[in-house]
């Protein structure tokens, strides 16, 4: 994790209407798609044209805005990496920032949605320990 911290480590889009969308952005740009079970829905992992249909080559996602992600806003969503999730979201309060959605768990690190001073909303990725 320690050679990623600070670099954009992906991307997504979370909507209501994610099937619709996804076809929209393969029209527009030609992306390939991959689904991810989310249980009774299905979310998309966006695959570049002519690249091979595995999650590996997925540069982006779209989701629904349902379950987990149902806080999530409806923008496209840069994940920027952290060395410690809690550390960085103390950080953000005590900048001027704030803490919009989580820290929830993806896998094994930990995420939370963030908005800066200026407005701009982003994510934060990186280890974390929920507390007990």
């Amino acid at each position: 994790m320690s050679e990623s911290v600070g670099k954009v480590v992906w991307t997504d889009l979370t909507v209501p209407n994610a099937h619709e969308v996804r076809e929209f952005y393969q029209a527009v740009v030609g992306y390939q798609f991959l689904p991810e079970p989310m249980g009774d829905y299905e979310d998309y992992h966006l695959i570049p044209p002519g690249a091979p249909l595995e999650v590996g080559n997925s540069v982006l996602g779209i989701c629904h805005a349902q379950g987990m992600n149902a806080q999530m806003p409806p923008a496209w969503l840069i994940y920027l990496s952290v060395a410690d999730l809690a550390e960085a979201l103390a950080r953000v309060v005590q900048h001027g920032g704030q803490i919009l959605y989580g820290p929830r768990m993806m896998g094994a690190e930990g995420f939370a949605c963030i908005r800066d001073p200026a407005g701009a909303v982003c994510a934060l990725y990186g280890p974390y320990t929920p507390p007990v």
